[in-house]
Formats: structure tokens, C-alpha cells, sequence
């Protein structure tokens, strides 16, 4: 199902980047944006994780570097019955996360140094089954194809301030006004709907991998409060990725308006609370204080 919902994803996406070709450039305009977005479509699919790890400057980790949170992902990855993804560590003070991938054979987990000194064990764990629901659903794939065509498309749409259709007396002011305004538009619209359904499915599933609703809704509260004080210079200078994390790494915050990336952090912390109580997940263990080192053992 999810690479049904991902090529249906690709064929609009690419059927958009392609009017906006030929509305800059006539037939000539359409088939170098055919050309653009099967290269596009290509690389997306094979290194999409690969480039969004190195966006963030996400270095690998194992279990002799970071033995318990690649414990964490084992067993998270084993109640997911999915095969364990490539372990990674962001080195940023905002506590963060994010996954990546093309299916859940070629996943990467990412965790801020921040998520792992901040955040107790439980929390963490929370975090981690929040990503493997996105691996399952294979969101990573979908919501990475989005971000590509979306910049591309916008990018193309600038491109109609230089150009005309080739043929003066062919070409339209309306058509290109609409181009340049609404083709970005429709992209990112496209994004925003996605990654905040996506956002609440995550959250349900994950609570039910790591058994706890409360630990991701205690992580979500905690995450928001440190996103809005802490900086993550990275993000800020790559904001197409920010739809990745799991809280809106940028500042401003996240809201349940038409362009926010992520829902309402209180709306997903009540959704959480209402799974909680269907569960019978009605008590909070005992905290725990932060650990310091994401290598060893929480305290």
C-alpha cells in the first residue's frame, strides 16, 4: 500500500512539474520537465535517505558506540516486525528525530545528542516507535518525494519571470501569473496535508509499538518546550526537511493552520491521552533523570 500511495503521489506531482513546463515553454517547456522529473523521480527514489543524512550531518552508531540506544531500535524494530534500520546520531542541542528511507529494508533512525541527554529512556523509546510508524507506513518514501517535487516545482515556477512560452504572441500573462503563485502553492499544499495526517497516524501506531501512549505524549510535551528555546541552525538552513522530524525543528512553531508542517503538539498529546485511556495506560512510571551520554546507560 505504501508504494501504491507513493506512486500516485509521484504521477500528480509529476503531472504538475509537467504543466508548469509547458506553460513556461510550450511542448519544448513540457518535455524538459519530463526529463527533469524522471531524473528527479530516480534519484529520490535510491538516495533520499542518503542526502537527508548528510543534510543534517548524521553520523552512523552501533552498538559498541551506542550500545543502549541500539538496543532501544532492536527491540522497538522486533514489536514492529520490521527489520532494524541503520542507527544515527545528529549532533544538535534541540532534542529532535527524524527517519529516512526508501522501504523499511534501506530505513535509517536519527537522534539528536539533545533527545538523548534531555529525554528519560521511556521517552526516548516513545520516539523511536514514533519513526518505526513511519517506516512502516512508509512515509519516509512518500513525504521525501514530496519535499523534492515540491522545491523543484517551485523552483520551475520562478523560472517564469525569465521566460515566455517561446512564442510571444502565444503566451498567456494569466497563465504564467498562475504558474508563478499557485503551482508552489499547490505543491506545498500538497506537503502540509500529508505530513499532518501522517504526524497523528505515527503517533497512534508508535504508541502501540512501544505499548505506552503516555511515554510519546511526556516526549512530545518535553520536545515542543526545547524546540521553541533551542536553535537547529541545520534545519533552519534546510526547511524543505523539516516535515521529517518529529516536532517542527523550526522556529514559529507548529499549528493546525493551512501551511504548518506538523498538528498542534496539544492536539496530538490529547489524542495520545484518549489512546491512553482505551489502553488502560493510565499511570506514568516514575522519572527518571535525563542521561548525559547517548553510549551508555540511562540513570
Amino acid at each position: 500500500m505504501g508504494y501504491v500511495k507513493t506512486g500516485i503521489l509521484m504521477a500528480a506531482m509529476t503531472g504538475l512539474f509537467l504543466a508548469v513546463g509547458y506553460v513556461i515553454g510550450g511542448q519544448a517547456g513540457a518535455l524538459i520537465a519530463l526529463v527533469i522529473a524522471a531524473g528527479m523521480n530516480a534519484l529520490t527514489w535510491w538516495n533520499s535517505d542518503k542526502a537527508v543524512l548528510r543534510m543534517h550531518n548524521a553520523r552512523p552508531v552501533d552498538a559498541h558506540t551506542a550500545p543502549e540506544l541500539q538496543q532501544i531500535v532492536m527491540e522497538l524494530a522486533q514489536n514492529a516486525q520490521l527489520p532494524t534500520p541503520a542507527v544515527y546520531v545528529i549532533d544538535s542541542d534541540q532534542p529532535n528525530a527524524f527517519a529516512t528511507g526508501r522501504n523499511p529494508d534501506n530505513a535509517a533512525v536519527a537522534v539528536s545528542t539533545g533527545l538523548m541527554q534531555r529525554l528519560s529512556r521511556d521517552e526516548v523509546s516513545a520516539v523511536v516507535a514514533h519513526e518505526m510508524a513511519h517506516i512502516r507506513n512508509y512515509d519516509t518514501l512518500t513525504m521525501t518525494v514530496t519535499a523534492t517535487f515540491a522545491g523543484a516545482i517551485s523552483m520551475l515556477a520562478n523560472f517564469a519571470f525569465f521566460f515566455r512560452g517561446g512564442d510571444r504572441e502565444r503566451s498567456n500573462p494569466i497563465a504564467m501569473i498562475a504558474v508563478m503563485f499557485l503551482a508552489p502553492m499547490a505543491a506545498a499544499l500538497v506537503q502540509m496535508a500529508v505530513s499532518r495526517s501522517r504526524e497523528y497516524e505515527a503517533d497512534r501506531i508508535g504508541a502501540q509499538i512501544c505499548g505506552h501512549p503516555l511515554w510519546l505524549a511526556d516526549a512530545l510535551r518535553k520536545i515542543q518546550a526545547y524546540a521553541e528555546r533551542i536553535d537547529n541552525p541545520t534545519a533552519e538552513r534546510n526547511p524543505a526537511s523539516a516535515h521529517l522530524f518529529i516536532i517542527n525543528p523550526l522556529h514559529g512553531g507548529a499549528r493546525d493552520k493551512l501551511f504548518s508542517t506538523h498538528p498542534n503538539t496539544e492536539n496530538r498529546i490529547a489524542a495520545l491521552e484518549a489512546l491512553a485511556r482505551e489502553m488502560g495506560d493510565t499511570g506514568r512510571p516514575a522519572p527518571r533523570r535525563a542521561r548525559r551520554d547517548y553510549g551508555g546507560p540511562w540513570s
